[in-house]
């Protein structure tokens, strides 16, 4: 047990605080996605051109201030909670699973937050007061996109909670090397295990801050260029 908690790079108290950090804001995106649903459901189907108006106003709203930072903030407390304990970001499938399912959904959320939710909201603030917008097609797709979201949100609720399908072949590597270092008493041979996991784990984890530099750029260069080409909707207006 003491060898195993050696390897963890928290504190258990640091470990419960992100985790709680995670599952707060995970619970909240969930929630601000379902507000989203009912408003694009309110979208399509109300006659009432003021209700529709206001529903895609509050929309972008809800996403551009709720859901994006409630996003970013639940996949990065994730990262921290995988890469700081012993479950690791690659080394179980569901872990692995989880961040690229959480990643495509902040960056499709980010890409129609400033696309598709803004300009159905620039529509209607621009349509004549009670007149019944003309969104075309962007109703539907918003309640799509809105529906799928939960979908994958709910997804990763359950991988969380179950945690399916074992090791990694990474992962498998690591436990042989535990075990070695457990079972082999030399001292030759727990060195040389050692040091390989660590060149594993430095490599591994070089190459992860320089995949999340790199998103991190990307992902500011989005929200940047849509402020200066004015797609962020009605929040230049307000």
């Amino acid at each position: 047990m003491a060898a195993e908690r050696s390897r963890l790079t928290m504190t258990p108290q640091l470990s419960k605080f992100t985790l709680v950090a995670h599952i707060t804001f995970s619970v909240g995106w969930i929630g601000a996605v379902a507000a989203f649903l009912v408003l694009s459901i309110a979208g399509i189907t109300s006659n009432n051109a003021e209700v529709v108006r206001g529903a895609y106003v509050s929309m972008n709203l809800l996403g551009l201030y709720i859901i994006v930072p409630l996003s970013l903030a639940a996949l990065l407390t994730g990262l921290v909670q995988s890469l700081g304990t012993s479950w690791g970001l690659f080394r179980q499938y569901w872990t692995m699973v989880k961040f690229v399912l959480t990643f495509g959904s902040t960056f499709l959320l980010l890409v129609h937050q400033y696309t598709s939710i803004a300009r159905a909201a620039q529509r209607v603030l621009t349509s004549p007061v009670g007149k019944m917008p003309d969104l075309g097609q962007t109703g539907r797709e918003l309640l799509v996109k809105a529906g799928l979201a939960i979908l994958v949100l709910m997804i990763t609720t359950v991988l969380s909670i179950y945690k399916p399908w074992g090791l990694t072949a990474y992962g498998r590597r690591i436990m042989q090397r535990r075990r070695l270092m457990k079972n082999d008493g030399e001292a030759s041979a727990l060195t040389a295990t050692v040091g390989s996991e660590t060149a594993d784990s430095r490599r591994m984890s070089v190459a992860l801050r320089a995949f999340l530099i790199v998103t991190a750029v990307v992902l500011a260069a989005l929200v940047i260029l849509s402020h200066l080409t004015g797609h962020v909707g009605i929040s230049h207006g307000f």
